[in-house]
């Protein structure tokens, strides 16, 4: 598992931002924060992340908006919306914005890090995966090249 992945914590309660933060890099990740919308779409804008913790309930926007902005900008980021205000409502908007999960406050803080564990590492075989078809079909389209190279080639 890549502990360098890179995680953006939105959040208009300062105090779940530091506790999100400050556990996220004793485990080795590296965090950025953002207390509102706006500061999230400018971060999400000049930086990819590996994965967005997302507030329900932000000052500005809903974080069903922040999912749209994260699928834009870090497609491939896992999305997980964290909420203290859970409804049957929030909870199928989250899922068809493409959130990944959907993590409740307060959060217990080692099921909260095996949750992002599990949600990167998940991540990360996906990329493997997909990165190894890739591969697979430059090797091939070289393979196609070459014997079509040999059969073109210029008799001596």
């Amino acid at each position: 598992m890549d502990r360098r992945a890179r995680i953006l914590v939105v959040d208009d309660d300062e105090n779940i931002r530091t506790v999100f933060k400050v556990n996220l890099e004793d485990k080795g990740y590296r965090v950025d924060t953002a207390s509102n919308g706006k500061d999230a779409i400018r971060k999400l804008i000049v930086q990819q992340y590996n994965m967005a913790l997302i507030d329900v309930r932000l000052p500005d926007v809903s974080g069903i908006e922040i999912l749209d902005a994260v699928e834009r900008y870090s497609p491939t980021a896992v999305k997980l919306i964290v909420t203290g205000f859970p409804t049957m409502q929030n909870a199928i908007e989250a899922v068809n914005s493409g959130a990944d999960g959907y993590i409740l406050k307060p959060v217990n803080i080692e099921e909260f890090l095996t949750i992002i564990e599990d949600h990167l590492e998940r991540q990360q075989r996906k990329e493997r995966f997909y990165e190894d078809k890739v591969s697979e079909l430059i090797e091939a389209k070289a393979r196609e090249l070459q014997s079509q190279l040999k059969f073109y080639a210029p008799i001596s």
